[in-house]
């Protein structure tokens, strides 16, 4: 074993532990700030030992802030109820509109194509404040506003182009060939779309999906113009904390842990098809 290979080896893990440590550092202290109260969190200087309570989550589950200046309603477990089916009525939606719809422009070249496929990727780029005007009026002649069909719709504009171009680049990457056989033994193209290429397909579907309910699940803009307190997502419901009497932030420390838990847990339950499905999807061989 050479010098060099003997450094590789014990710097490579020291320095994979200082990243890591680096990055999750902020979460492991916003965990610690969910049981301390806000004394102990403005104190001075900051301490790693303290004596924990559980009267943050308890006052997010109950639905009573205690503050300085007394109670306040505060429907936290709502707004987490909200983000759940916001997010999750749109990745659906999305799902369904988009995987067709990337497989069109995988397989089939017609005019106007890819522009038309690019035109849907730039709502993704365009900033959410240049469609919100327009947005808010049409929502307000339709009797959309304030209701959850409006605003699963408006999230198409953040997981749609998500879901089509993901997915699109895995289509690409199937072998039409696979298609063709089973088409030879006289399946039609609706049968050898659900048969063979959404299962083929699966690992980019669900990458697609995830990193959609993520972004979905973050939204703060969509929401706070166009829904009410009681469509509000948790992101738009955490203003809540920010009172005349101050901040709360070991209330607002027990938002952020579990507002993350739901998107945790699903990227951990689909890790492997994250990452197959985002390696195989954007690699052309």
């Amino acid at each position: 074993m050479t010098e060099a290979t003997l450094w590789s080896r014990l710097l490579r893990p020291v320095l994979l532990t200082l990243v890591a440590l680096f990055f999750l550092f902020p979460i492991f202290w916003v965990f610690l700030m969910s049981f301390q109260t806000n004394e102990q969190i403005l104190r001075i200087p900051p301490s790693l030992f303290f004596s924990p309570t559980l009267d943050n989550y308890w006052g997010l589950v109950s639905g009573k802030l205690v503050t300085a200046a007394g109670t306040l309603e505060l429907p936290f477990m709502r707004n987490l109820w909200n983000s759940v089916v916001l997010s999750t009525g749109a990745v659906l939606l999305s799902l369904l509109l988009g995987v067709p719809a990337a497989y069109a422009f995988a397989r089939f070249k017609f005019r106007l194509g890819e522009d038309i496929a690019f035109t849907l990727l730039s709502f993704r780029f365009a900033p959410p404040l240049l469609v919100l005007l327009p947005l808010n009026l049409y929502f307000q002649t339709l009797g959309l506003n304030d209701t959850y069909i409006g605003l699963i719709w408006v999230y198409q504009l953040i997981t749609l182009p998500l879901i089509l171009w993901i997915v699109r680049g895995y289509f690409e990457d199937i072998s039409p060939d696979v298609e063709h056989a089973y088409r030879v033994d006289g399946h039609g193209w609706l049968k050898t779309f659900l048969k063979i290429s959404i299962p083929l397909a699966r690992p980019g579907i669900a990458a697609a999906a995830l990193l959609s309910f993520i972004f979905a699940w973050n939204n703060f803009v969509f929401a706070l113009i166009l829904g009410s307190s009681s469509i509000q997502p948790v992101t738009v419901g955490a203003l809540a904390f920010v009172t005349a009497s101050g901040i709360q932030y070991g209330q607002i420390a027990a938002a952020v842990v579990l507002s993350i838990l739901p998107t945790l847990t699903l990227a951990l339950y689909a890790q492997r098809y994250l990452v197959e499905g985002l390696s195989l999807g954007a690699v052309k061989g």
